[in-house]
């Protein structure tokens, strides 16, 4: 249940004064999803931006056009529209030392204006000043006091990010509610980490960030802010490490072989381990051959070796008489790496089974018996693997590619059956550090260095959309000559909003320059049409596959050298990466063309630049997440990676291994969180959305 103390935060913000259905709507909009209810809480969340500072005064002269300016003026007289021109303004015109301004209002009720700028009056109005024809105007002025009324108002006023239709005034009278419904809540962060960073408590955090003195206050690594981003933090990292604690307590079981199909395999490879494979294979055996289980996250960067890691580990599974299911996200990929595998497992001894949601009736029914009496040593599969029907004799390894798209809740749904498995899990998408520890902090990381031996380089060029026929000559010489092209469309069709040239529109247009050297793979297609595009690709029946982003992920065609990516513009740094990585598998020079529609904006001309610089992915993803901010990286809400109201990895980054160390600790100290603080902490994860924790403790 949740603590009863935090009920006034979770009521709905309907029941604030001033917040009707229709002002609940748009903060709605403003907060939370479309469908979820608006509370109280959300608005405690939503910070300001910055200031309007009323004390610094302007003098009309000199006021800055659009700015917003406080002046401090006499009222000299008011020029009420005439009957004839109903439309008209009403304008009151006021003065300072400086010269003359004229205060507008439209509809303005003259009795009403009056009562509120009397003639002769030293006032204070603040607002935005526009000039006309040489003459100031401020327009609907947002504050008006007289000097002496002013001494005792709060001059200093937050901004927040708003809506449209929705008015800073109710926004920020609704928030002042908020803040006072704030319970004294007991502290839940480490005494000596409050000390350390001099932490205000929770309270006084959101009323000093809600209600500032001055811009200072807002600073986003100042004390308040910090605070709040760390019990952000802190409520993730529990989080996470309750789902690992609940991980860990299903038993696991020591792997351990002799050897000899590792050393089959090593022999049958065409190439040699690097130093960095052999670490990583070495790490994670020992993690195999624990008691515990293996939840462990490879990290490796486009065409780094990890999937030759797994046949090491599955390797090692099979020599333990247990089997491995390797999952991945698409079937292409699965029978992918179904095919990539096979001749290494024959040629060690090892049995491979693909099972994906196309087998069907007798030739499934054999695959399912394989399975269940364990002539099956490895399992290739999509989710399919995880259906009721699907039996294993003794599964001791699940192996998990592109784990970018499964979340915390995922994992522990993968280990559901039989005795506990290990989990390895890799991701060809190169992560920040800090946000390794923000989406997998329940996990052990491995991280696959470079590239493996005999890897050539990538070229990388940028060319604006005005030169395309010079580069569809290229292609056309490059085919001529025996290499083949991927050529990346961002969108399948033209849409209303986009005046994108679409895949299906490129594909059309090379198809008439190139005829059937030219296919074409989208995701609109089915798997069927998909896998036969890219057959005939592989096979060279086709020399340039005009494709959308489903190419970006693991599809391997060693024998492609080029690849050009339209409106390179649009994508982010981490996705041009992956695209490039479809090329420099072979043994040909490879280049990657970044087709962009000039003029670039900053961002987008900083993004190119990287990409020329370096094909380092975890330099990129460093890059990238400095351009983008975390909430886009991997898109946060199809990749189960976590989404901060409050902290920015820019500026707080530093306080999240402190929270990742402090939650580990709590969980070895007091599991159940059963003591004065362990309470503390359960309100605190209830307050970030972390109810799913709660339960995982009760089920425990």
């Amino acid at each position: 249940m949740r603590p009863s103390i935090l009920d006034p935060l979770f009521a709905p913000v309907t029941t604030l004064e001033g917040v009707g259905p229709k002002v609940a709507t748009q903060f709605q909009t403003l907060l939370v999803g479309a469908g979820e209810t608006v509370r109280v809480r959300d608005l405690l969340f939503h910070l300001p931006t910055g200031v309007i500072d009323r004390r610094k005064r302007a003098e009309i002269a000199t006021a800055p056009e659009g700015g917003i300016v406080t002046l401090t003026v006499r009222i000299d007289r008011h020029q009420a529209p005439g009957r004839a021109a109903k439309s008209a303004p009403y304008k009151v015109f006021a003065q300072d030392a400086t010269g003359e301004i004229a205060l507008t209002y439209f509809r303005g009720q003259s009795g009403w204006l009056e009562k509120l700028l009397p003639i002769g009056e030293m006032m204070i109005v603040s607002g935005r000043v526009e000039w006309f024809n040489g003459r100031p105007s401020m327009v609907h002025p947002d504050f008006v006091a007289s000097v002496d009324e002013a001494e005792s108002l709060s001059l200093v006023e937050p901004v927040y990010p708003m809506t449209a239709g929705l008015s800073p005034k109710i926004l920020r009278k609704a928030i002042a509610q908020a803040v006072e419904r704030v319970p004294a809540v007991s502290e839940w962060i480490d005494p000596s980490i409050v000390a350390k960073h001099g932490f205000p408590d929770f309270g006084a955090a959101l009323k000093r960030l809600h209600d500032p003195a001055d811009e200072r206050y807002l600073a986003p690594d100042g004390a308040a802010f910090s605070r709040l981003s760390y019990d952000e933090f802190l409520a993730s990292q529990l989080a996470l490490a309750l789902s690992r604690q609940r991980m860990k307590k299903a038993r696991g079981r020591p792997l351990t072989g002799s050897g000899a199909l590792a050393a089959r395999l090593r022999a049958a490879l065409p190439f040699v381990l690097t130093d960095a494979q052999q670490g990583v294979i070495a790490e994670i055996l020992a993690d195999m051959a624990d008691a515990d289980r293996m939840l462990r996250l490879l990290q490796g960067d486009v065409g780094a070796g990890k999937t030759v890691v797994a046949l090491m580990a599955m390797a090692t599974a099979a020599e333990a008489g247990a089997q491995s299911a390797l999952l991945a996200p698409t079937e292409i990929l699965a029978r992918q790496h179904f095919d990539s595998l096979s001749k290494l497992c024959e040629a060690a001894g090892l049995n491979i089974t693909l099972l994906t949601g196309r087998d069907t009736g007798k030739a499934r029914a054999a695959k399912l018996e394989a399975i269940a009496s364990g002539e099956a040593q490895i399992v290739v599969g999509t989710h399919a693997l995880f259906q009721e029907s699907v039996d294993y004799r003794d599964r001791g390894l699940v192996v998990v590619d592109e784990q970018h798209r499964f979340g915390v809740h995922q994992r522990l749904s993968l280990t559901g059956k039989g005795r506990a498995a290990d989990l390895l899990v890799m991701t060809a998408t190169p992560i920040p550090r800090t946000l390794v520890l923000a989406a997998f902090g329940d996990m052990d990381v491995s991280r696959l260095e470079g590239k493996p031996a005999g890897r050539k380089p990538i070229t990388t060029v940028a060319v604006p959309m005005e030169r395309l026929d010079e580069i569809v000559d290229r292609a056309g010489r490059a085919m001529a000559a025996g290499d083949r092209l991927y050529w990346v469309c961002p969108l399948v069709e033209e849409s209303e909003k986009s005046d994108l040239m679409a895949a299906e529109e490129r594909f059309r247009q090379l198809k008439g320059l190139f005829g059937d050297m030219v296919g074409l793979v989208h995701g609109r297609m089915s798997g069927e049409e998909k896998d036969a595009a890219m057959a005939a690709f592989k096979a060279g029946r086709t020399k340039l596959v005009v494709a959308t982003t489903v190419i970006e992920v693991g599809v391997d065609v060693p024998d492609a050298s080029i690849i050009v990516i339209e409106h390179a513009e649009r994508f982010g740094l981490s996705q041009l990466h992956q695209l490039r990585g479809r090329v420099g598998r072979g043994e040909k020079a490879s280049f990657c063309v970044l087709l962009y529609r000039a003029p670039l904006g900053e961002t987008a001309a900083a993004r190119i630049a990287v990409m020329r610089e370096t094909e380092d992915g975890f330099r990129i993803a460093e890059e990238d997440l400095k351009l983008r901010g975390e909430g886009d990286l991997l898109g946060t809400q199809q990749s189960g990676m976590p989404f901060f109201r409050i902290a920015s990895m820019e500026h707080h980054a530093h306080l999240m291994e402190i929270a990742r160390d402090d939650a580990r600790l709590i969980l070895a100290t007091d599991g159940e969180l059963k003591s004065e603080r362990g309470e503390a902490l359960r309100t605190l994860l209830y307050l970030f959305g972390k109810d799913e924790a709660v339960r995982l403790l009760r089920s425990g």
